[in-house]
This record gives structure tokens, C-alpha cells and sequence, in this order.
């Protein structure tokens, strides 16, 4: 069996609450795993989630959504698990103690484990070895980074699109091996190796884009960056859309609602993400540079606010020419959402 096929067997088997193997562990997925009697007597949970249990010499860890093991006085089933792993029923569920971390042997496997929770869009929290479990499916460390990959990624289809703002538009569609998620790209106006295309990379947000969440300002950029492309078509030159399938920027569309659950109870969108033990900026740049390898597009004018983008970018080999612009006006319900952008993640607004 292929690694990438070893990687898409064990995101299924998390989605169903199937075991894995990884390294050392069989972990069973706290959210989702079930089971008559399944217990442990260790969970492997993230660095903020151990922070937020008083386990002091986690208190500095670099990273919220670091790998820690702990053990637990009584031990642990689904239901104590499932309440370890959530930290929006914190206050519904008042968690029980006490809790010791324990040295991680395998640190790679762990970490690639709570990778895995994530682009499965699970909780990060694992039942270790627990009894009750017969089958598991193996995958390694190794497996994931050859699965992320993104050589993988190839043009699937393509095809012309008029759209509202352009008829002038083809659509392109992308496909990688072993992996359910297809990105598209939406180029407007005529490619021309003389005009610098207007790029744009939108992570989809089934909320903003979809169902006009006024809590974010993701379909108003997104509907502002097409107009802006179009101006580009009409006066001679090109744009591209490139959206990208990484909801909530890359943590999956449950775990942003349990974000937005965090920031009711007076969280900002930062701290939310950290409490949930998931980064803050978890999208998959190097796919957006393929994307754009693969439509022969060697240099763009890249529509962001934020400096970091245009940085990691750079890092994986994009030419970006020009940064533009792209800051829209506040709403009162997303005025405290960019104004953490603004002053936690550097945002220009």
C-alpha cells in the first residue's frame, strides 16, 4: 500500500472513530472514537490543552498545538476523553484531576498524530493503547509528509466559465493523489506573459462566502477581488483566483465553529485556536505555489493585508512582484475579528 493511501485510510478511519497506529500508539480519536468499555490509562492531547489542565511545566510550550502525553490518576473513557479534548464544554463540564505529563518517546509520530486529527477536522485528543481495540490502521510520520506533498497535485479539468463580474473566465480544477480536497483556480481575462497577473488566494469559508456570515470578511474579499480581476480583464490584463479548500484556514469547518463557540465566551479568534490546541495558520501555501506553477504563472501582483503570506509565499518559491492592497470596511459584528488581525497577526488595516 501506497503512503499517501496509508494517509487517506487513517483520515477515514478518524472521521468514522476509527483507530490508528502511529509509531509506537494506537490512538483512538476522542471525538469521535466509540466503543462498550474503551479505556485508557493515557491521553495524548495539545500543549493548550495541557496548559489549560494546570500542567505547569507545559505552561511555556512554543507551540498550542504541540503533542503532550499525560497520564491520569483514575484513567480515561470516552466520556472524560471526549470532555479533555473540547475546551468549549469547559464550562458545562468541569474536568477532573489530577493530570501528569509524561515524557513523549516518539515526538515525530505525535506530532504528525495531532496533524492528522487536524486535516481529518477532529479534536485533538487521543485515547493511547486503549483496551477494547482490535483493529488499527497503520501510518507513519513519513506517510503524512509524503502525502502533503505537493507533486502530487495535477490539473483534473478545465474548463470556460463566464462568471458575473467577467464571461471572459476558465475555471481549473486540481486534484491530488489520495487526497478528497480539490482546489480550483478561476483565471480571468486572457493569460499573457506580458501583463503580471492580479492574484488573489482565498481559503474557502463555507460561512462567509456561501452564507454572507457577517462575522468574518472572507465574501466580501472575495467578491471584491473578482471586481478588482475583472478591472484587470477589461483594461488588457489577467487575474487569478486561486481557492483553496482549507476551511477556517486549515483547522475544517467544525473546529471553526467551535472556535466561534470560544469567541462567544469572550475569546479572540488567536486565543480561540490556541484553547482548541489547532495553530492559528494552518493552510497549505506550498499547494497554492503548484497551483500556480502548473498555470505557467511565473510572477504575480498578490491581493493580501498580511505581510506573513507574502513572506511564506516567497519561502516556497514564489515571485511575488507586488503586494496590493485589499482591506475592506468593518461590520459590527467582525470589528473585533480584524482588529486581532490587525494587532495579534500583523495585519495591514
Amino acid at each position: 500500500m501506497s503512503a499517501t493511501r496509508r494517509v487517506a485510510r487513517a483520515l477515514d478511519a478518524l472521521r468514522h472513530g476509527w483507530a490508528v497506529r502511529v509509531g509506537p500508539w494506537v490512538l483512538l480519536p476522542a471525538e469521535t472514537g466509540f466503543g462498550a468499555g474503551v479505556a485508557s490509562g493515557h491521553m495524548l492531547i495539545s500543549a493548550a490543552r495541557a496548559t489549560t489542565l494546570k500542567l505547569a511545566n507545559q505552561r511555556d510550550a512554543a507551540e498550542p498545538e504541540s503533542p503532550v502525553l499525560i497520564r491520569g490518576a483514575e484513567g480515561f473513557d470516552l466520556s472524560l476523553a471526549r470532555a479533555m479534548g473540547d475546551p468549549a464544554l469547559d464550562l458545562a463540564n468541569p474536568l477532573k484531576g489530577p493530570f501528569l505529563a509524561q515524557p513523549i518517546a516518539d515526538h515525530d509520530s505525535a506530532v504528525a498524530a495531532m496533524e492528522l486529527a487536524r486535516l481529518a477536522g477532529v479534536l485533538p485528543a487521543f485515547l493511547v493503547d486503549p483496551s477494547g481495540v482490535e483493529e488499527a490502521q497503520e501510518v507513519s510520520a513519513a506517510d503524512l509528509e509524503d502525502w502533503k506533498d505537493p507533486r502530487h497535485l495535477s490539473i483534473a479539468s478545465r474548463a470556460r466559465l463566464p462568471v458575473s463580474v467577467c464571461e471572459s473566465a476558465e475555471i481549473v480544477a486540481f486534484r491530488a493523489l489520495d487526497d478528497l480536497r480539490e482546489h480550483v483556480a478561476l483565471v480571468l481575462g486572457r493569460q499573457s506573459a506580458d501583463r503580471v497577473p492580479l492574484v488573489r488566494l482565498h481559503s474557502e469559508c463555507l460561512t462567509g462566502d456561501v452564507l454572507g456570515s457577517l462575522k468574518c470578511d472572507c465574501g466580501p474579499q472575495l467578491d471584491a477581488a473578482l471586481a478588482a480581476m475583472a478591472d484587470e480583464a477589461n483594461d488588457g490584463g489577467w487575474g487569478v483566483l486561486l481557492y483553496l479548500r482549507q476551511e477556517g484556514r486549515g483547522i475544517g469547518l467544525v473546529n471553526k465553529l467551535r472556535a466561534y463557540q470560544l469567541q462567544d465566551q469572550g475569546f479572540d479568534t488567536v486565543d480561540a485556536n490556541q484553547r482548541l490546541g489547532l495553530p492559528n495558520e494552518a493552510r497549505d501555501f506550498p499547494v497554492a505555489a503548484r497551483m500556480l506553477e502548473l498555470l505557467g504563472v511565473h510572477g504575480i501582483r498578490l491581493m493580501t493585508n498580511n505581510p506573513a503570506k507574502v513572506e511564506t509565499l516567497k519561502s516556497v518559491g514564489v515571485n511575488v512582484i507586488e503586494r496590493v492592497a485589499h482591506a475592506l470596511p468593518a461590520n459590527p459584528h467582525n470589528a473585533r475579528y480584524l482588529a486581532t488581525k490587525r494587532d495579534r497577526s500583523g495585519h495591514f488595516l
